[in-house]
């Protein structure tokens, strides 16, 4: 798998025109604790950078059950196609896929990510916010392609 992300960002990073609309029309969701902050800002310009619309969600209040979760999941699975989660929790995340029926990742664009960690092992010039914003491209082009 991250060979083939690898190679992905590699066509990102070389043909970006080719990629600039490929999502546009998809909805996708970001929420986020910080959404001001640098991993949902990563995420924001990663999406939006090959066409898609996001919108930004507020995250579920500490106190919701489960059956509020389930709902929320739901919810989410009618307006978009993928949400982003940054700070939320493991537990939370897989209750909202479950519920939507939808990818929801945990932190793709998070400094703590897999894919944060396999950019920096990425041998490139690129500065390091560019290699994770091609692998976060990478997978989101992936899953809904």
């Amino acid at each position: 798998m991250a060979q083939s992300l690898l190679q992905r960002a590699g066509d990102l990073q070389r043909l970006p025109l080719r990629f600039e609309q490929v999502l546009q029309g998809r909805r996708l969701g970001l929420m986020s604790v910080t959404p001001d902050g640098e991993d949902a800002q990563l995420f924001l310009r990663a999406a939006r950078g090959l066409g898609a619309y996001v919108a930004l969600i507020a995250p579920p209040e500490p106190g919701d059950g489960a059956q509020q979760l389930d709902d929320i999941g739901r919810l989410l699975g009618r307006l978009y196609e993928a949400v982003e989660c940054q700070g939320l929790g493991a537990a939370v995340v897989d209750q909202l896929a479950a519920a939507g029926n939808l990818p929801v990742f945990d932190g793709l664009a998070g400094a703590s990510h897999g894919l944060a960690k396999l950019a920096g092992d990425w041998v490139d010039p690129a500065p390091l916010a560019q290699r994770r914003c091609w692998l976060v491209q990478a997978m989101l082009l992936a899953t809904l392609l």
